[in-house]
């Protein structure tokens, strides 16, 4: 190595080993300040107290949401597409703001799980929809995250070093991070990690356009329509199918998202954040996870996930590699803190608490599921390396929980007199029959099939709720008056 090369290395490791301390330490400083702490170790773990204002919440969840499977996974797709899912995105903050966050505030709830027991009256058909969330998070997302972001990694800074390696000491990072503190942590790192990554992100961009010259020609107009056709991600009626239901369930009853405008001291405080993060959203998010993708098409051909690391090594200036490289392994470990976060609340609130110990000691308890869940999602990361697209296939695999789930919500919300063991064999059915056409028999697009799976989990629920419990289900108070206010404005 010659002394210019270590001489620029030892440099980018200066910045970037100087931007994460100083983003721990605006955080440590934050925290503190913010005081208030509650007597309450629930509400100070998985709550932050209650005391979360809204800027920190439209960071939190915005960074929470776009990580390194986003800015990886949808620019490895090269086309402008993909911005759909970002674009849809917005109507499902909407339902969260104005829909579901008014009544979790109305029932105090810790978990959107929780839910499900107030309006069911069973603990057992909340800690059934709370396995499932568990092992989503556990299968599927916590080892995705480690993936794309070692992945990234790697691509960026052309490094020998094995994926597995890259990941398992991000893991442990986060990990570590996430034993320490609770939740107000995580949103204070996720807000100060934010801005920075939005605005590194967003110059990747002008410098991934800047190296096409701003100009298009020459790349096929499939990767540059917005009008997806019958063969492509996302075909365009399947905006108007499954795609709704789909940001439904993420934004208004994943508990990594809800779980921060959750922690708002009042309910407009929470909406303040999500309408935030709305307007970050619209303004910024779908650019960055496209428009690089895009560009370097033109640069370098078809290059799938690798994309955006070797975009950001073609267009970066080498004296800020080390300050991207900084804010993306921030981007890593608080989607991944996120999620460890989400998960320790959903196991402690839902499953011991609820059926091995009432009062545990919740930051021992805390160490030891992080640590558990840590090692499952590094020893599963070899699982997804082989991906034609992560983001097509993380997409994919969410139905196989994402509507039997949502189904257990609308039936509780908009029905009464649906019993719990209805509702729960509606999950059941909704899990095996999504099963069915993911892996034996997919007779049209998995964003169809999603609303099909949806509309035959309630069918399926009422029909058991009838047949089997006797029981007469009608549409809720809230849903006959919803109703009427249509028509009468009809």
């Amino acid at each position: 190595m010659t002394e210019g090369a270590l001489g620029g290395g030892l440099a980018q490791w200066g910045v970037f080993l100087a931007l994460t301390g100083a983003m721990a330490a605006a955080t440590l400083w934050q925290v503190r300040r913010m005081g208030g702490r509650s007597a309450d170790s629930n509400s100070e773990y998985f709550l932050a107290g209650r005391n979360l204002t809204w800027p920190f919440i439209a960071g939190s969840i915005t960074l929470t949401n776009l990580s390194t499977d986003q800015l990886v996974g949808m620019n490895g797709n090269q086309m402008l597409l993909l911005s759909w899912w970002e674009l849809s995105a917005l109507a499902g903050l909407a339902m969260l703001a104005l829909v579901f966050l008014p009544i979790y505030f109305r029932n105090r709830c810790v978990t959107t799980t929780e839910l499900l027991e107030r309006k069911y009256g069973s603990r057992g058909l909340r800690a059934t929809v709370s396995i499932l969330f568990l092992l989503g998070n556990v299968i599927i997302y916590l080892p995705i995250h480690l993936y794309t972001g070692a992945l990234f990694l790697k691509s960026m800074f052309a490094t020998g070093t094995p994926l597995i390696v890259i990941a398992g000491a991000l893991a442990a990072v986060g990990a570590a991070y996430a034993m320490s503190g609770g939740l107000r942590a995580v949103a204070v790192y996720d807000t100060f990690a934010g801005v920075g990554i939005l605005a590194m992100a967003a110059l990747v961009t002008v410098l991934a356009l800047k190296a096409i010259h701003f100009d298009f020609s020459g790349i096929p107009a499939e990767r540059l329509t917005m009008l997806g056709g019958p063969g492509s991600p996302i075909p365009w009626p399947t905006l108007l199918t499954g795609m709704i239901f789909i940001q439904m369930f993420y934004w208004s009853t994943n508990q990594t998202i809800t779980q921060r405008a959750m922690a708002a001291p009042t309910l407009r405080e929470g909406q303040k954040g999500i309408l935030a993060a709305m307007v970050i959203r619209l303004l910024m998010v779908p650019a960055i996870v496209v428009l690089p993708g895009v560009a370097a098409y033109k640069l370098f051909g078809v290059a799938g996930d690798s994309t955006y690391g070797r975009v950001v090594a073609a267009v970066m200036p080498s004296w800020l590699s080390g300050a991207f490289a900084a804010f993306m392994a921030a981007a890593v470990l608080t989607g991944y803190i996120s999620l460890l976060n989400s998960s320790v609340t959903l196991y402690v609130c839902d499953l011991h608490e609820k059926f091995l110990t009432s009062k545990p000691n919740v930051g021992r308890l805390n160490a030891i599921i992080s640590a558990l869940f840590m090692v499952a999602s590094i020893a599963l990361v070899p699982v997804y390396s082989g991906a034609k697209s992560i983001i097509n296939l993380v997409q994919q695999l969410n139905g196989l929980l994402s509507m039997p789930i949502l189904s257990a919500f609308i039936l509780g919300l908009a029905f009464e007199g649906v019993a719990a063991p209805a509702a729960a064999s509606a999950v059941v059915f909704g899990v095996a029959l999504y099963a069915v056409f993911t892996f034996v028999w997919t007779p049209l697009h998995y964003i169809h099939l999603m609303l099909i799976t949806l509309i035959a989990c309630i069918g399926f629920g009422l029909g058991v709720n009838r047949l089997i419990f006797g029981g007469r289900a009608r549409l809720s108070v809230a849903w006959r008056r919803a109703a009427a206010t249509l028509e009468g404005g009809a």
